[in-house]
């Protein structure tokens, strides 16, 4: 599976109708709303802002008051076909005057999401884990070269007698940091992984 890097937005319009389809990484249901909610505050004159979510093994989608299978389940449809996971796509629809009827507003709609997929910044989900050890001063520009050779993610480090080091890896990164750091100190420090 996939998942999305960065958000990426852009704009169809159909018979004077304007769709500005959003693609965003998207984790949990409540960062779902969050998001819904927040494009309604930046679009508080939209006739409909729609959503269609793959967060893990669940699915969501919304219509808000298009015709019934019209909006969110085309958006769906694209969205699962590009084996996407934690992602949303929030389409925004300002009303042109002009009625699509159902065949044109699930193209719209599809098209829509397509077009916010289309070039999306993804990467293979890995199974990430939160690591946390510590080294001397001496050692710490090794660990820190290697860390960011691994592309560790939320660096956080306390300098004290000796630095403390956490952060988040993939699981082959933690195992490699494992091995590293007991290789650096001569099996005197170990490397706590928790999920």
């Amino acid at each position: 599976m996939l998942i999305c890097l960065e958000p990426k937005t852009e704009t169809l319009e159909v018979k004077k109708s304007r769709f500005i389809a959003t693609a965003c990484p998207c984790k949990s249901l409540d960062e779902l709303k969050a998001l819904i909610d927040q494009t309604w505050k930046a679009h508080p004159d939209a006739s409909h802002v729609v959503h269609a979510a793959v967060i893990g093994t669940q699915f969501s989608c919304s219509d808000d008051h298009e015709p019934k299978n019209t909006a969110g389940r085309p958006a769906l449809e694209v969205l699962k076909g590009r084996g996407l996971t934690d992602t949303a796509v929030l389409i925004v629809r300002y009303f042109g005057g002009t009625l699509l009827g159902t065949g044109g507003l699930v193209k719209a709609y599809g098209d829509s999401a397509k077009l916010a997929l289309d070039g999306l910044k993804t990467e293979e989900k890995r199974s990430m884990s939160r690591f946390s050890f510590s080294v001397g001063y001496d050692l710490f520009e090794l660990a820190r070269r290697k860390l960011e050779s691994l592309g560790a993610r939320d660096l956080n480090t306390v300098f004290e007698s000796e630095i403390s080091i956490e952060g988040i890896l993939d699981d082959e990164g933690c195992k490699t940091i494992q091995a590293y750091v007991q290789e650096l100190t001569g099996g005197k420090k170990g490397v706590l992984i928790s999920k």
